[in-house]
């Protein structure tokens, strides 16, 4: 039952397209607010995939306290329901010594399975159903979901094979996959959440994901590290490396599944930068498509600090 005089816990969502330049806001508003921030990134959960998924550095923390990043390991197949309750238990800890979360990332699902507590299928993973469909092409995978849920379709990887197989296993349990409530009224939800996204027209947006991708693979890290070596560490099958298959790179998705094939030898390095530069030009679409019915995210440029700072200034009375 809900009661209306129970404070609720405040929670800001900083979100938006990859490379928009989410967590240094996130960190910058932190800094002031006395926050501590929380990864929703479906694969910066995962040890390892630092400089293909864009993980935040040490360094570009800034002393902020991040959480639920490099919580499991790459092999490991960790869900949105398993980050939804990791999410809960930090978010509780954060407030309880005072301090503002702040949920920061791409991973529309994620966000949405929080703030708007969907509930997730009753249907098992990795059945034998999903193993026949995972036999299957990703084009033969892709044309089933569009038949069984066009609107999932619109937003899911159509090149990853075991979420293709997953989301068609759910469409036949359940008729369709469970979609965002972007309109739910979250009075009765636990949070008082304040929505924040980060964008950049197209052209802008889309010549940052090239830059950024080429830096990636042509500059080393702090570390002397480039992506390239990255995915080299990954799949070695040495004490040095993690002895990640090509099949699970190519399941963790885009600049994963392109490096395995690059390790392979089917593509080059200058056929591996336009494939990604495009691969992931989509997925920021595909990002944008998620929230763009959500009426309650308030939109601005990542250099619009004021304005984010007022939108938070009014929330937080």
């Amino acid at each position: 039952m809900n009661n209306k005089n129970h404070k609720k816990t405040n929670l800001l969502v900083i979100l938006g397209p990859t490379a928009v330049g989410k967590s240094a806001i996130a960190v910058e508003l932190a800094l002031k607010y006395n926050g501590e921030v929380i990864s929703a990134d479906s694969r910066q959960v995962y040890r390892g995939l630092n400089i293909g998924t864009g993980k935040i550095t040490q360094e570009e923390m800034k002393g902020v306290p991040h959480h639920l990043l490099d919580i499991a390991d790459p092999d490991e197949r960790l869900t949105a329901l398993d980050w939804k309750k990791k999410a809960e238990i930090v978010i509780a800890d954060i407030t309880s010594r005072g301090k503002l979360p702040i949920i920061c990332g791409g991973t529309g699902f994620y966000i949405s399975s929080l703030i708007d507590d969907l509930g997730f299928p009753e249907v098992p993973a990795d059945t034998e159903e999903q193993k026949k469909l995972e036999l299957k092409s990703a084009e033969e995978l892709f044309d089933e979901l569009k038949k069984l849920d066009p609107e999932r379709a619109k937003t899911i990887d159509m090149k990853n094979k075991r979420r293709l197989s997953r989301a068609i296993t759910i469409a036949r349990a359940l008729g369709t996959v469970p979609k965002l409530t972007s309109t739910k009224d979250t009075d009765d939800g636990q949070y008082n959440v304040l929505q924040i996204g980060i964008i950049l027209p197209d052209p802008e947006l889309r010549s940052r994901i090239h830059a950024r991708l080429v830096q990636r693979v042509e500059i080393t890290n702090e570390n002397g590290v480039d992506m390239l070596q990255e995915a080299q560490l990954l799949h070695a099958p040495s004490p040095a490396g993690m002895n990640l298959s090509f099949e699970r790179m190519t399941e963790l998705g885009l600049e994963y599944r392109y490096l395995a094939e690059y390790l392979q030898m089917k593509i080059n390095k200058k056929e591996l930068i336009l494939i990604l530069s495009t691969k992931i030009w989509q997925y920021a679409r595909r990002q944008k498509a998620w929230w763009k019915k959500d009426t309650r995210i308030k939109w601005h440029a990542p250099d619009d600090m004021v304005g984010i700072e007022n939108e938070l200034n009014s929330f937080l009375k």
